[in-house]
């Protein structure tokens, strides 16, 4: 593991999203989920791919608030265009556990 200073964790940007769609996305590579999110006025709205079908289902999906890094440069995956990470915990067999807050926050409030 690298060690990394308190500037380089202050560039991450992290915040805080409400999932608007979740579509299949049967292009990928890795089973996922196109997921349209929105990070509130400042922010507005990104896509994500997502590879987190093991554990969900689209339509649990819609309402749900999650956690991404909003600042990574968009990523082509497939024919779609990737604006940021939804971030989750990893299982051992690489099922993904969604981050999220235990309580509804504003959308697009910054992660610390």
């Amino acid at each position: 593991m690298e060690i990394i200073n308190w500037p380089d964790f202050e560039k991450v940007e992290i915040r805080a999203g409400t999932i608007l769609e979740a579509n299949d996305f049967p292009q990928a590579r890795n089973p996922s989920y196109q997921l349209v999110i929105d990070f509130g006025p400042e922010l507005g709205i990104k896509k994500s791919s997502a590879q987190i079908t093991k554990l969900y289902q689209k339509e649990e999906l819609i309402g749900k608030q999650i956690v991404a890094v909003v600042n990574f440069p968009p990523k082509q995956i497939a024919n779609f265009m990737s604006e940021c990470l939804v971030l989750g915990v990893v299982g051992d067999h690489k099922e993904v556990t969604l981050l999220q807050p235990d309580k509804t926050v504003i959308n697009g409030q910054r992660i610390a």
